[in-house]
């Protein structure tokens, strides 16, 4: 009797044991399932980020060499702001961003002839990312705010593109239109895909 209720707790125990490995196993799929579905869009969202931020670096070059239109240019600084990844954010808001900084003012003071004017808006965006608050440049900038504001600016400027090359067809036939449309385009990937990511 004694040896056949050992045999019935040996037994007992087994399938407990086996019933919480199971219970485990599920929660670590579960967890496993869920880090990979955050860290994909997470991953997706830095990378859009970063893909936006070149674009927008982009457009502001053919801004300055062949792109002469009347549109707000100006606001690609916000969105640089708003959509630069973390990293390469805090890089610039450390000790770098604070020397390129000091060194922007003081030639843009001392020495204004020797400052160029393609420099004006890439001095601007340092200026911003060294001096902006906690406020604006942790909170808004990794939550809904900053994706509205990128999604804002990237609508105006597609936009105003479609108006300046004279119609959608226009700004994707013309010589310089093609180039700048995908420019564009490109800014409106980042913050739709962080949206979801917010959102979903």
């Amino acid at each position: 009797m004694w040896k056949g209720s050992m045999a019935f707790q040996d037994e007992a125990a087994a399938k407990l044991l086996s019933s919480d490995l199971m219970e485990l196993s599920l929660a670590a799929h579960k967890l496993a399932d869920h880090a990979i579905k955050l860290g994909g869009l997470g991953f997706g969202a830095s990378f859009f980020g970063l893909i936006a931020a070149i674009a927008a670096i982009y457009l502001l070059i053919l801004d300055r060499t062949n792109w002469k239109t009347n549109i707000l240019t100006a606001l690609l600084i916000p969105y640089i702001f708003f959509s630069l990844p973390s990293i390469i954010f805090g890089v610039f808001r450390g000790e770098i961003g604070k020397w390129i900084a000091i060194i922007a003012v003081v030639l843009r003071l001392f020495l204004p002839k020797h400052f160029p004017d393609w420099l004006e808006l890439p001095a601007a965006l340092i200026l911003l990312i060294v001096v902006a608050p906690s406020l604006i440049a942790s909170t808004f900038r990794n939550n809904i705010v900053g994706v509205v504001v990128c999604l804002i600016i990237a609508c105006y400027l597609l936009q105003e593109h479609i108006r300046a090359s004279g119609g959608f067809r226009n700004s994707f036939t013309k010589a310089h239109g093609i180039s700048n449309s995908v420019g564009i385009i490109l800014l409106l990937v980042y913050p739709i895909w962080a949206l979801v990511v917010i959102l979903f």
